[in-house]
């Protein structure tokens, strides 16, 4: 992925419907993560359907199927969650007087297989998860579409050229750390994950040179859970890929 100047992203809306009728809609307040927005809100998400994009005003939907908990419609009152799940980096050392610079960053990863196995990315040592891996993919830039950015992701990222094949999972984190460049930010991140297929697979080259990535590699798909994954995919990617095959799910504490 490259590494981009700190530009203005999109603007994220998240919808919950039920039978195709929405029933919900909020704009993300940065550092609020949608699945605990729809329950302050009354509403349990049961799964994330789709995401909507358009270029010009550049704004994301991220559209997920719910049903009213405890009773609770449309009109509950709103109530703040009760865990943000904020977190600070371990070592994190804030000098006096410093404030962390908000910001909000959508990106998209792919869970590209083939014949070959599962596709995945060594982090750089520019990074702050240097020598882990991680799906391909990474930000969307202004004014572009989910499935643009995935798809010029993947080239840069591995050479691959891939099919979607849907809409595989929306999470989100929000922490305070510092950037690799040493910046202090309240970081929010909002990531699209799709399933993909690679019907001609080839040697993974990495076209991004001095990016994020130092290397992709097809991985077999069992092997997946035993990788050095980074956190934002160390517990989901093995389950996701385990129900994709029919497997139990691997337990968490493997990776806690």
């Amino acid at each position: 992925m490259t590494i981009h100047p700190r530009v203005p992203q999109a603007e994220i809306h998240v919808d919950g419907v039920v039978d195709g009728m929405t029933v919900v809609s909020f704009r993300l307040a940065h550092g609020e993560l949608p699945d605990l927005g729809l329950r302050a809100r009354g509403w349990e998400p049961v799964q994330p359907k789709n995401v909507v994009g358009q270029e010009d005003p550049h704004e994301l939907r991220l559209v997920y199927d719910v049903h009213a908990r405890d009773g609770l419609a449309d009109d509950a009152p709103y109530s703040e969650p009760t865990s943000s799940r904020v977190r600070r980096d371990d070592d994190l050392v804030v000098v006096p007087g410093e404030e962390a610079v908000p910001y909000q960053r959508v990106a998209v990863y792919g869970i590209v297989t083939s014949a070959r196995g599962v596709l995945l990315a060594r982090f750089a040592d520019s990074t702050n998860a240097s020598g882990e891996w991680g799906l391909v993919g990474g930000g969307v830039d202004p004014g572009e579409l989910p499935l643009e950015a995935l798809h010029r992701e993947v080239w840069e990222e591995s050479g691959q050229v891939v099919k979607v094949t849907g809409l595989a999972t929306i999470t989100s984190s929000h922490w305070v750390g510092r950037a690799p460049r040493g910046r202090l930010e309240d970081f929010h991140a909002v990531r699209i994950a799709y399933w993909a297929h690679c019907a001609d697979p080839t040697d993974p080259v990495v076209h991004d040179v001095g990016g994020t990535t130092a290397e992709s590699a097809w991985v077999p798909a069992a092997d997946v859970a035993s990788v050095a994954l980074v956190s934002s995919w160390a517990v989901e990617l093995p389950q996701l890929l385990a129900e994709r095959d029919g497997r139990a799910r691997p337990s968490t504490a493997e990776h806690s």
